[in-house]
């Protein structure tokens, strides 16, 4: 006789917030870890396809020499120690190429990142605008992130198609001043404010690992999660720890600190796309399963994010397809 496993039951659904304190979010964070994650898969669940993992191609189109003072940033002019060699905003050509190459390899997200403190306008924007069309065109969703943006850039971003602008927090408002001294928080969140009043979509979150405590995690998780809408999308990084920059001692983050915070921001933004993104290197197959099933549903795939290493695309694709999310145009050996 043959047993047919009984559904599960459909999770409920719970309201949408705007109205978290940092208090209750950091509660959430600190749960006993099975119970944050069974709490976070029932809202990932009842709002998300749980099999819906998006694949985002990341591409360094301007690299280093950026005049803002990130601590964790090998590309600032003030690093000099990291070693990056400056390099001049690549061909609109060269950078459809690659998006191509991208969406034969299974990603639906190119993105384009350029070290600037704030684009000029000129060739140089024009160019980006060009490369948006052409990524639009090819059918994948694009996104940039350049640095700082007026409200006519942020439309003329609109106007060629972008789908969406990362500029992340970093970390909470208390903390971000050991971190950051040439952009205050308040420039990040009027550029946050241009990107949406222009209908693009938000791509904001931050890094773990920079010295920051939980109550910072969970001040940045705040400051998103109370944005009505929510951002489309949420970003959590670990710190990679650069030579040459002032955070290139910091200890590896623990695995489980990046399951918190997936659970978490999937928890108080219950539609956002969660990005386990810089920092997966490090991670176990396991790990990353966790962090899949407490609700993140996106990952950088290809070998190189901005200037560090990532996870293989094809030891990407085998592990998607080992949990059930096939990578179209990727044939892997059948599993034993």
């Amino acid at each position: 006789m043959t047993l047919t496993p009984a559904p599960l039951p459909a999770p409920t659904s719970p309201a949408i917030r705007h109205d978290w304190t940092v208090a209750e979010i950091q509660a959430i964070h600190d749960l006993p870890l099975l119970d944050l994650v069974y709490r976070a898969a029932e809202v990932h669940r009842a709002h998300n396809d749980p099999a819906d993992i998006q694949r985002a191609s990341l591409l360094s189109i301007k690299t280093g020499g950026c005049p803002e003072d990130c601590a964790y940033c090998p590309q600032s002019a003030h690093h000099k120690g990291a070693g990056l060699a400056r390099e001049r905003l690549m061909p609109v050509e060269a950078v459809l190429q690659e998006a191509a190459a991208a969406k034969a390899a299974g990603a639906h997200r190119f993105c384009m990142g350029a070290a600037w403190r704030q684009p000029k306008d000129g060739p140089e924007f024009d160019a980006v605008l060009a490369m948006v069309r052409g990524v639009r065109g090819l059918g994948m969703e694009a996104c940039v992130t350049l640095g700082m943006l007026t409200p006519s850039q942020a439309q003329r971003l609109a106007e060629a198609g972008l789908t969406s602008y990362n500029h992340n927090l970093d970390t909470g408002p208390d903390f971000y001043g050991d971190i950051i001294s040439t952009r205050t928080y308040e420039d990040r969140l009027r550029t946050l404010e241009n990107v949406r009043d222009a209908g693009i979509g938000v791509c904001c979150g931050g890094i773990v690992g920079m010295g920051e405590g939980v109550k910072d995690r969970a001040a940045m998780l705040q400051v998103l999660a109370n944005h009505a809408p929510h951002p489309e999308s949420v970003p959590i990084n670990a710190l990679v720890a650069v030579e040459g920059t002032p955070l290139e001692g910091q200890a590896p983050v623990d695995p489980i600190d990046l399951v918190r915070m997936c659970a978490t921001a999937r928890i108080v933004m219950p539609r956002a796309r969660v990005r386990l993104s810089a920092g997966r290197r490090g991670l176990t197959r396991e790990a990353q399963i966790l962090c899949f099933l407490a609700g993140a549903n996106s990952i950088f795939y290809g070998e190189r994010l901005l200037t560090t290493a990532n996870n293989e695309t094809d030891a990407d694709a085998e592990l998607l397809r080992d949990i059930g999310v096939p990578v179209p145009g990727i044939t892997l050996a059948a599993a034993e």
